[in-house]
C-alpha cells in the first residue's frame, strides 16, 4: 500500500502513515502479534520513519498495537479476558445508544435502521455482506442517539473488533439470531420504548459476545493442534 493509491489530501505525513497502517490492521494484512517495524513500514509506505513512529505510537495509544519485551511493537490480540472486557463496555455504551436513539431520532433516522434490519434478510448466507450492513446498523444507531461523546467512544472501542479477524455472523444460526436481535431493536425504537430498546441491545451485545468467544475458542483448539 502507498501514498498515492489513497484519496488522503490535506493530511499530514504522519496521519496519512497512521490511516494506512491502520487500514493494514483492519484489512488483516498486518494480523495479530506480527511486529510493526519502522524501517519496514517506511519501504513499504514509501516514506520517511518519523512519520512512521508517529503513527505507531497512536496507534499504541489506542491498543491497537502494543509492545512486547524482546519482541517490540507488535498487532494488538485480544485474549478471552480483554474480550469479555471489550463487550462489557460495549453493552453499556451501546445499551445507552438504544436508550436515547428512541428517545431523541428522526422519523427519517428510524426508517434507515428498518431498512437495513429487512435488507438482513436477503443477505443470511452470505457472511461478509451480512458484516457491512450489521456496521451501518449500528452506526445509524450511534448516530441516531444525539450524543457526540458517546458516538466518539462507541466508535472507538468498536475499531477494537477488527482485532478478532473474521465476523461472527458465519457461525452457524448466528446471523438469523442477530437479524431477530436487529429487529426487536428496531421495534423498540419505533415504540418510543427507552426501557425496551436499552434491553433488547443488551441481548444482542451479551449474544455476540458468546459467539465471539465461540471463535476464540475454535482458533485457540486449532492453534494446540
Amino acid at each position: 500500500m502507498r501514498f498515492h493509491d489513497q484519496p488522503l489530501r490535506g493530511h499530514s505525513l504522519a496521519e496519512k502513515a497512521y490511516i494506512a497502517i491502520r487500514s493494514m490492521i483492519k484489512s488483516g494484512e498486518l494480523k495479530p502479534n506480527m511486529p510493526l517495524r519502522e524501517v519496514a513500514l517506511a519501504e513499504s509506505l514509501n516514506i520517511s520513519r518519523t512519520p512512521i513512529r508517529q503513527a505507531l505510537h497512536r496507534l499504541e495509544s489506542e491498543e491497537l498495537a502494543i509492545f512486547i519485551p524482546r519482541s517490540g511493537l507488535v498487532v494488538a490480540a485480544l485474549d478471552r479476558q480483554r474480550v469479555m472486557e471489550l463487550y462489557s463496555f460495549l453493552e453499556a455504551l451501546e445499551s445507552m445508544a438504544a436508550r436515547y436513539m428512541a428517545q431523541y431520532a428522526t422519523e427519517e433516522e428510524i426508517a434507515i435502521l428498518l431498512d437495513l434490519s429487512r435488507r438482513e434478510e436477503d443477505v443470511l448466507d452470505d457472511a461478509q455482506a451480512l458484516s457491512s450492513l450489521n456496521a451501518k446498523f449500528h452506526t445509524t444507531l450511534y448516530r441516531g442517539a444525539r450524543n457526540r461523546y458517546l458516538l466518539k467512544t462507541v466508535l472507538s472501542i468498536r475499531d477494537q473488533i477488527f482485532l478478532l479477524g473474521k465476523t461472527t455472523l458465519g457461525n452457524p444460526g448466528r446471523s438469523s439470531q442477530a437479524m431477530k436481535e436487529h429487529r426487536a431493536i428496531v421495534q423498540s425504537i419505533q415504540a418510543r420504548s427507552p426501557d425496551a430498546a436499552e434491553a433488547a441491545m443488551r441481548t444482542h451485545i451479551r449474544s455476540a459476545m458468546i459467539e465471539r468467544l465461540k471463535l476464540l475458542e475454535q482458533d485457540e483448539s486449532n492453534e494446540a493442534v
